[in-house]
Formats: C-alpha cells, structure tokens, sequence
C-alpha cells in the first residue's frame, strides 16, 4: 500500500480514511506497513542528487504565466500528447547565469534535461499488456519538472523511486497516464532502477464520453455502498472476469 501524499495542501487525513475503508469494503487486503510519500523525502533527494551528479538536471526560473506567453508568442512551439511543451527557455541559460539566479534566492524549479537523459540512456521500451512493446520517447513530454519548491518532489520521480523500493513487477493504471510512461522509462535507466511491466487499461467514462472523477460529481464508492451496491456488483459493472482472477 502506498500514499502519494507529497502535496500538502490536497492531502487531507479523512481523504487517506476514505481510500483505506473503501478497499477494505471490497474485499483488499494489503501489508500493515503503508508507504507514504511525504515521509520518503531522503530517498528523492538523493535521486535528485544522482541526476544533478549526471548533468541531467537545471534550475527553471519560470513562471507559469511566462511560460504560457512564450507559447502563446511562438507559432511553432512544440506540443505533447498533454498540450503544449516547456519551450527550454532556461535551459539555454549559461552556468554563470543560472548561480546568479539561485544566488539571490530566486523561486525555481528543477527540470529533467530529456534530451541528454535520453542520448545517456540510449534506446528504451517497456512492455505493456495492452500495447505490447513500447519504445519510449520521453521527448514528447519535454522537460518534465521533477522538482518545486514547496514540494521535494514531482509524480514521474516520486513513482519510479518508490516502485522500485517497494520491488513492484506490474504497474496498473489508466490510460491517460501512458504518455508519463516514456518519461518514466527514461528515469528508471539513468537511476540504475529495475523495470516493471505495465498494464494502462481503459479509462470508466459516463455517457458523455467523460473520464468519471469525483471532483466532476461522478458517483464515488461510498455513494454506491449506500445504494445498496456490494463489492461484486461493482466489480461486475467494471467488467471483472472473477473465473479468470481466480485462474
């Protein structure tokens, strides 16, 4: 079991009670240890420290309003499966520069240099049981923030980190997180990380064709519990094949 915690201000102790009573009423089980990332911080720090040792990292000075003005500005800026890329604007700045800026205690965050990442790392896949194998291309996110002050760490670094502490074989999410794969795939080659396999299966969406999240008024478990749904009717509607699990 992991809590991926790492940002404060959205993590709330009766959001962690709702996670743990919901998959206990489905029947999961898990070890009494929980991994939670906010208490993890050492272990991204010293990641971190491995990638900067690499030259893979540097300071972005950037605000997101200026980001989005040098977008907006540039016809030919380069886009991603998840929109508009970080145009490298503060990777052009020089070593001078750079210890200028952080001289002064000016707000930064910490980009990943995909494009060296990928030249160390070399060519990579994954396999997924879904798509097969995938060559990853890491450069369709860009230079992914790994990361800000305030938060020691981003999502791509804490995962790849973590997955290989807690000795995870099978990655399971959703579809709308494959593109995070190919940046991920790039992290677990420079750390010297085992590699998973990957399951990114369909995203549940309601009849508009939206994927259904709480925070856009789709129906959560405990509103389904009370209902009068059990664990086999939910997993019944997800499409659960309950001969072929026991198989």
């Amino acid at each position: 079991m992991r809590i991926e915690d790492i940002d404060a201000a959205r993590c709330r102790p009766e959001f962690e009670a709702a996670i743990f009573e919901d998959l206990a009423w489905l029947g999961l089980r898990w070890e009494p240890h929980v991994l939670r990332q906010s208490e993890r911080g050492a272990a991204y720090a010293a990641a971190l420290a491995q990638l900067e040792e690499q030259g893979l990292l540097y300071p972005c000075f950037c605000t997101r309003a200026e980001i989005r003005a040098e977008v907006a500005s540039s016809p030919s800026a380069p886009h991603g499966p998840e929109g508009p890329l970080y145009p490298g604007t503060c990777r052009a700045l020089s070593r001078a520069e750079r210890e200028a800026r952080l001289a002064t205690g000016t707000p930064h965050a910490l980009r990943l240099d995909v494009r060296r990442a990928g030249e160390r790392a070399g060519v990579l896949a994954w396999n997924d049981r879904e798509a097969g194998e995938v060559l990853a291309a890491p450069e369709q996110l860009g230079d992914v923030v790994l990361a800000r002050k305030g938060i020691s760490t981003s999502y791509h670094l804490a995962v790849v980190v973590d997955d290989a502490f807690q000795g995870v074989t099978l990655v399971t999410r959703g579809a709308d997180l494959f593109p995070a794969t190919h940046v991920h795939r790039v992290l677990q080659a420079v750390l010297g990380l085992p590699v998973p396999q990957y399951h990114h299966h369909r995203l549940i969406t309601g009849s508009d064709g939206k994927r259904l999240a709480t925070r856009d008024g789709a129906t959560a478990l405990r509103a389904l519990r009370g209902q009068g749904w059990t664990p086999a009717d939910v997993r019944r509607h997800i499409g659960w094949n309950e001969s072929a699990a026991r198989a």
